[in-house]
């Protein structure tokens, strides 16, 4: 298939719905038929069938009604008692990085740190000498033991060093906000027990002062430097080459579980002009929604601090972009980071941790550097997203809403936390005054589950981790996602996390705060469009809308919960173009 030419919508009165539409040749180039239709549109939230013409929902009716419409050219999509709802839109991830894990060791599924070890070790058997081992996806808490002659449970570079002499090897934490290294990487960063921590960040050291290998936050920046300066040695094709197939694995791995637009938290400008070539080349099937960030913001310095606002400035009239190539690509939105992970102690929180009352976590960025990039952005008409993960962090950022909007505060301006993982029950109220998005990610409440009490308490954390539900009924605007590649662009298991926030021991993680399925599949599509002010074009299935549309072999809004797991992508639909179908077996 290829994508059609856009018609101009036309009213057809005699269709079911109101708004509804149809070609002037009174057939549609795509329709699915014989299924339930859950449209997340309260004007009609269900019905049978759906017609499409060129990109565009043209109608939503009764199957009888969209047989009407099946032309000699017509496709049709039997549903066969399925369930077709709004492609889901993945709230807050990373492209690119989605696409590199899938070029690098990925040790998400790791139980133990010998594991590791062993994985590294078998990749340097196949490396060159000096060649770099990138992997990434491990996470301490979720091991089955505590490696021998590890630090607040963090093993030493030690074991890894000795299977790795000739080869610097980079091993980011699942969170991201941490990297674990070797010796051969130390040295070529020249870090040792005499250089500082860079602000915003700490090199881990044991009792003796020697570094274990782990740098947490912006002290990743003084290893993965080096990192970057391997990697753009190659040449000039092979670079773009990569490039390229990172937006190819991105793509397949999002649209085969039902992603039809992505919000990608903080692309470089190196990466959205790639992303424009691909959209001018047709090699990019799947709606990105880029916020400017990265090393776009941070360039190479050690701590990424004191450079944000300036390096904004210069480029901040290059935007907004809007749809770029037929609606594949939108910037307009700048990502910010207040704090760190909870997972390595980097969230910044009001009172200091439970497992480790030496630290309240850590300042990133510098506030009055926040609040100068946020001006920029402010005056240049362009959205602000800040990660804050901590109590703290979260207060800090609405306070500097606050202050940047002024009386323009209850504006319609969409500024948005990244996270909100942890709050203070008394700023839950604040997101809505302020019209503040919250886009928080179902998945990582159930992953992050069986340790948060441990970091911050059990008090703390029914009163205000993952408060989804709090924040709903005070009137925030909820965005769903997985934060891949932390977690599995998985939107189903996000989707299942959010209405049951069920353990994998089967306890529920403060059950008054899930959401109803309903809420769950707004939060999943309908509020993720309007958090990328596209929530006239997506979000539901409403005639005059792209025809972004998923279908499921299972009905999630009724199934027992426990089957949404078994619920698979029959199919993903991008502006009427089939891009994923689920294979036969």
């Amino acid at each position: 298939m290829t994508l059609r030419t856009l018609l101009a919508p036309c009213l057809f009165a005699s269709l079911l719905f109101v708004g509804g539409c149809s070609p002037s040749s009174d057939s549609a180039d795509v329709v699915l038929i014989n299924g339930k239709v859950v449209t997340v549109d309260d004007a009609y939230p269900e019905a049978e069938a759906v017609a499409i013409v060129n990109d565009t929902i043209s109608a939503v009716g009764s199957t009888a009604d969209i047989q009407a419409l099946i032309g000699p050219d017509t496709e049709v999509i039997d549903l066969e008692g399925g369930l077709a709802i709004p492609g889901f839109i993945e709230g807050h991830a990373h492209f690119l990085q989605l696409g590199h894990t899938k070029t690098i060791l990925w040790l998400a599924d790791t139980q133990t740190w010998e594991e590791i070890v062993s994985r590294v070790e078998a990749a340097v058997s196949e490396a060159e000498t000096g060649e770099w081992i990138v992997g990434r996806g491990w996470h301490q808490e979720k091991w089955t033991s505590v490696p021998e002659g590890a630090v607040n449970g963090i093993p030493t570079h030690r074991t890894l060093s000795a299977v790795s002499p000739d080869n610097p090897v980079y091993l980011r934490h699942a969170s991201g906000h941490s990297v674990m290294v070797n010796a051969s990487a130390m040295a070529i960063a020249n870090i040792s027990s005499e250089t500082p921590n860079p602000p915003g960040g700490e090199i881990f050291k044991d009792l003796r002062g020697a570094p274990t290998g782990l740098m947490l936050e912006t002290a990743e920046r003084l290893v993965s430097g080096h990192l970057d300066a391997y990697l753009n040695a190659r040449s000039p094709e092979q670079k773009h080459e990569d490039a390229l197939n990172r937006i190819r694995l991105a793509s397949e791995d999002a649209l085969s579980n039902g992603i039809t637009s992505f919000h990608d938290a903080g692309s470089t400008l190196e990466a959205i002009n790639l992303l424009k070539e691909a959209a001018d080349a047709g090699l990019l099937p799947i709606r990105v929604y880029a916020m400017l960030g990265g090393g776009t913001l941070t360039g190479n310095s050690p701590t990424g601090q004191g450079i944000q606002s300036d390096k904004l400035l210069e480029i901040a009239d290059q935007f907004p972009i809007i749809d770029y190539g037929n609606g594949k690509l939108t910037v307009r939105s700048v990502k910010l980071v207040i704090d760190g992970a909870l997972g390595s102690h980097g969230a910044w929180l009001l009172e200091p941790y439970d497992d480790d009352a030496s630290t309240s976590g850590l300042n990133t960025t510098a506030m009055d550097e926040l609040e100068r990039a946020a001006i920029v952005a402010r005056d240049h008409g362009l959205q602000v997203a800040v990660h804050a993960i901590g109590d703290r962090g979260n207060r800090e950022v609405l306070d500097l809403f606050e202050r940047v909007l002024g009386d323009a505060v209850a504006d319609d301006h969409r500024w948005r936390i990244e996270h909100a993982q942890h709050l203070d029950p008394q700023d839950i109220g604040r997101f809505a005054d302020m019209g503040v998005i919250a886009a928080m990610q179902g998945v990582h409440a159930t992953s992050d589950g069986p340790w948060v009490p441990k970091r911050i308490g059990h008090d703390r954390a029914e009163r205000g981790a993952y408060v989804w539900q709090s924040l709903w009924r005070s009137g925030v605007v909820l965005v769903n996602g997985t934060d891949a590649p932390v977690e599995d662009v998985n939107a189903l298991a996000s989707f299942y996390a959010t209405v049951t926030r069920k353990l994998n021991d089967g306890t529920v993680f403060f059950e008054s705060e899930k959401l109803t399925r309903e809420q769950a599949l707004r939060s999943y599509t309908l509020n993720g469009a309007y958090a990328a002010f596209q929530e006239d074009k997506s979000g539901s299935i409403t005639p005059g809308k792209w025809a972004d549309i998923t279908i499921l072999s299972k009905d999630i809004m009724t199934i027992p919960a426990d089957e949404i797991m078994e619920t698979e992508v029959v199919r993903t639909i991008v502006g009427g173009v089939t891009y994923y179908e689920r294979p036969i077996d």
